[in-house]
């Protein structure tokens, strides 16, 4: 059997793309030759990797066993071709995917303190919400997830990361900033601007401080912490966000933190597939991220 590497690129560029032509733009290479090398993939395998839906291809069972294998394998070729450069073990690309609010206040420093550390400048980082981030980490579109949602999928190992705060938020004019000792059940009725489906965020409010609510209204879903405090700060309701997401907004005095008898602490965590072959360059990464600090 005489599988060529550039074939195994084809056949995961196509799982992460599942049309011909986005993978073929992706590649630089023109559709008869993605069709070609997925057909000669095929061939030599014995069997089809993807099931055809008009113009889409969906990965099935046979593509999902080789999609590790084809990815360790392209990894470990990278790693020989590197391997006599001067840039050392901890050469090539590192792909990060963080979910919202760790993406936006906390991955660029540690990003920064990484490379001030290692030397290492080659990384790309993807911001979305939790599931979007595990999604591609199964795809192998990602090689490690730095979110704030709590994750129960097997493909992945889940690793707790750091601590963080959250605090419900609103206009400093708002009469909720005028109760003293204030309770959740002065939270009733309240209208409340929310992140979307999927956001460790939302998950945090749905879990922790809805179920503490008889009534609670959803004024705004928005799917970006910035949008919810501007909306916030208009006066057009209450929020749940990040303490870190909002210190730079309650500085200005455009949101007021409700002080409330609840605990709000929740997790970090760190993600990456099972399956996924850990170059020196993850593993130097995986190590850094656990013994680093937001200062």
């Amino acid at each position: 059997m005489n599988i060529a590497l550039k074939q195994l690129r084809v056949f995961i560029t196509v799982a992460q793309e599942r049309t011909i032509t986005a993978a073929a733009e992706k590649l630089f290479l023109s559709k008869p030759a993605v069709s070609m090398a997925l057909s000669e993939l095929e061939k030599h395998l014995g069997h089809r990797l993807f099931d055809r839906n008009n113009n889409r291809l969906i990965i099935n069972e046979q593509g999902k066993r080789l999609l590790p294998l084809a990815d360790e394998l392209l990894a470990r070729s990278d790693d020989i071709e590197l391997l006599f450069d001067h840039a050392g073990p901890i050469s090539g690309k590192l792909k990060i995917g963080s979910s919202d609010t760790v993406g936006n206040q906390i991955t660029p420093f540690l990003l920064r303190d990484f490379r001030h550390h290692s030397k290492h400048d080659d990384q790309s980082l993807f911001i979305s919400n939790t599931a979007q981030i595990c999604h591609m980490l199964s795809e192998f579109e990602l090689d490690i997830g730095l979110v704030e949602g709590k994750v129960q999928q097997s493909d992945l190992v889940v690793q707790p990361w750091l601590d963080d705060e959250m605090v419900v938020a609103c206009h400093p004019d708002h009469p909720l900033t005028k109760i003293g000792n204030l309770s959740l059940s002065d939270l009733e009725h309240s209208q409340w601007i929310l992140r979307e489906p999927g956001s460790g965020t939302r998950e945090f409010f749905l879990n922790r401080i809805a179920p503490r609510l008889e009534e609670w209204q959803q004024a705004f879903e928005l799917n970006t912490t910035e949008a919810i405090i501007n909306c916030a700060t208009a006066g057009l309701g209450i929020t749940c966000l990040s303490r870190l997401a909002v210190e730079h907004a309650v500085k200005d005095n455009r949101l007021a933190i409700l002080d409330l008898p609840l605990d709000t602490h929740r997790q970090y965590w760190l993600l990456y597939h099972r399956e996924k072959y850990q170059s020196p360059l993850l593993k130097l990464f995986l190590d850094f991220c656990q013994s680093w600090t937001l200062n």
